[in-house]
């Protein structure tokens, strides 16, 4: 049984369909905790930047825009962690998911159309490929 979570949020839809799902695997064992991590992407920063008067400010916008996927776990009282990171999403995810031995990542999908994905790809597309871990990508 999973015992280690690594669950990608980044305050969509998507994501909070992972939350619930990685939340039924989490209740299978007692054992289970789920990290939850969050990535403040290059791109969107810059404008998060300009928009918040104070670091603080940021932090705190940054964890309200993921507060339903931690209140849903709160309610289960599944143990777990957040952190956010800066950086490019993918590899960001990756990298953390690898170097911390995780049993499992679950990761929302974009929702991009098969064209889109094929010019941008997608981060849960990315983290699929690089991941040492099996990846639950959820619609």
């Amino acid at each position: 049984m999973y015992k280690k979570i690594l669950l990608a949020v980044d305050g969509s839809e998507h994501s909070l369909r992972a939350t619930e799902e990685a939340i039924k695997i989490a209740s299978l064992s007692k054992e289970c905790q789920i990290d939850v991590i969050l990535v403040a992407g290059y791109s969107k920063a810059k404008g998060e930047v300009l928009h918040a008067s104070s670091k603080e400010e940021l932090e705190l916008k940054r964890k309200e825009k993921i507060s339903p996927a931690i209140n849903k776990i709160n309610d289960t009282h599944i143990p777990y962690t957040m952190k956010i990171f800066h950086g490019e999403p993918g590899p960001a995810i990756v990298e953390f998911a690898n170097n911390n031995s995780y049993d499992l990542l679950v990761i929302g999908s974009r929702g991009l159309n098969a064209f889109q994905e094929m010019v941008l790809g997608s981060v849960s597309h990315k983290v699929v490929k690089r991941a040492n871990c099996p990846v639950m990508v959820v619609k």
